[in-house]
């Protein structure tokens, strides 16, 4: 399981700024929920396309969930950031971020559930939060303090979705 705790020696927070991605992602899309479904009331798709939508989001979460838990509790990632090793293994070697990509991907299927077509932009708007804010801070710290490992990883795995990329 995860532990909340850190050691004297260790260089990165167990957290991260995990909490403040999710978060925000989760604002982005109430706003969007609420602009779009319950202000503007537009872009709500009917018939075939509610069935369409539900079913998409209901993968999509299911997926998202897995990942996170992957990333989260199945991994040890608590025990490479408390002594300071980089994580490539498991989940890690087909995603960086599996934490928050499991996050944005079940947060892709909720907006789903409401099958309203102008809510496709928020994970667009949630996957360009994730990567500016990754790219400016655990990304910066990674650099920092795993230089060239870290570097040529970034090489091989992607940040945000899941897939292997092929070695050139």
């Amino acid at each position: 399981m995860l532990k909340n705790y850190m050691k004297e020696d260790q260089k990165l927070p167990l957290f991260g700024i995990g909490p403040y991605l999710v978060l925000t992602m989760a604002i982005v899309n109430i706003i969007g929920v609420i602009l779009f479904g319950y202000v503007l009331k537009l872009g709500t798709l009917k018939d075939e396309w509610i069935i369409v939508f539900r079913l998409i989001g209901m993968v999509l979460i299911i997926f998202g969930i897995s990942i996170w838990y992957i990333g989260a509790v199945k991994s040890d990632m608590d025990d490479s950031i408390t002594e300071n090793r980089l994580q490539t293994k498991g989940i890690y070697s087909i995603v960086r971020n599996p934490m928050y990509s499991g996050w944005w991907i079940a947060f892709s299927g909720i907006i789903l559930m409401w099958h309203n077509a102008w809510m496709l932009l928020l994970p667009l708007i949630n996957w360009l939060v994730m990567t500016v804010i990754l790219v400016n801070t655990e990304e910066k710290w990674l650099t920092h303090l795993y230089g060239n490992e870290y570097t040529e990883y970034k090489k091989h795995v992607n940040r945000c979705i899941p897939w292997k990329r092929k070695r050139k």
